[in-house]
């Protein structure tokens, strides 16, 4: 047994990148991508389910009209 103190938690990755807003169409994240659903449960997803998520993400920006993330240049 070891004196040392229990390591940290290792850090959950995230897309977040502190620009929430939802796109009313399609009720996507408009700086991460992600729908609510998935932000609110992001701590509870296992791995698996996170990395899912992070691959898909790039495509879903293309379901976002052009002139609304625009704004965010």
């Amino acid at each position: 047994m070891s004196d040392l103190p229990p390591r940290p938690p290792a850090p959950i990755k995230t897309p977040c990148i502190k620009v929430c807003v939802i796109d009313g169409e399609t009720g996507l994240c408009m700086g991460c991508y992600r729908e609510l659903t998935e932000v609110a449960a992001w701590q509870k997803l296992s791995d698996e389910d996170r990395a899912r998520i992070m691959t898909d993400l790039p495509t879903r920006r293309q379901r976002i009209r052009p002139e609304k993330l625009a704004i965010f240049s």
